[in-house]
């Protein structure tokens, strides 16, 4: 390998350049991992992008959001608006399918069993309805948590203790209170004395 800092060829097994001191480890972790700072390339294909795997693709789409301003807030906000949105929607079908079909089978201009078909054409409407109120109720109880949970990593810790910073550590007494004496340690120690005494 050569050092990237000197470029004098170095043995694999070393971990710095001998002639330079650099770190040839991390150099061959980074080789190794294939890890790049690459930048989203915006003329690239859209189906590039389905070959990508799960981690990087979502990699991807967090990088975007964050150079919109798209925090998880705002995504909520607008997974509710898409559901108030479809479920609106779906209801104006079911009513506007009701009405319309309505006024073909009382038209007369239909067989009773194609009337039959057209009366309940209305429940075509219902499916976007439901699905409008599984996406506010997402946004409005499952999201919000997600949406907490972001703003609480993003937000640094204000003033620690020291016993946030070492778990393992007693808390210091309380001094302005008396604290009720207990038993003693060598209370009751001779107990066993008194039961086997013959007397």
């Amino acid at each position: 390998m050569f050092c990237p800092r000197c470029g004098v060829n170095q043995s694999d097994e070393l971990k710095f350049c001998k002639s330079c001191g650099a770190n040839l480890y991390a150099v061959r972790r980074v080789v190794d991992t294939k890890e790049t700072d690459e930048k989203i390339e915006r003329n690239k294909p859209w189906f590039a992008d389905m070959t990508l795997s799960d981690a990087e693709s979502r990699r991807r789409q967090e990088e975007l959001d964050h150079r919109r301003g798209i925090t998880p807030e705002i995504r909520r906000y607008n997974e509710i608006k898409g559901g108030v949105i479809t479920g609106s929607a779906g209801l104006a079908l079911a009513i506007f399918l009701s009405v319309f079909m309505q006024g073909l089978v009382l038209s007369g201009k239909v067989s009773p069993a194609a009337a039959e078909i057209l009366s309940r054409l209305w429940i075509v409407g219902v499916i976007p309805m439901f699905v409008g109120i599984a996406l506010v109720i997402n946004g409005v109880f499952v999201s919000k948590r997600l949406a907490q949970i972001a703003r609480d990593a993003a937000q640094p810790l204000s003033n620690p203790s020291e016993s946030d910073l070492n778990p393992l550590m007693i808390a210091s007494a309380e001094t302005t209170k008396f604290i009720p004496p207990g038993f003693s340690v060598t209370e009751n120690t001779t107990r066993h004395l008194k039961s086997s005494d013959p007397n």
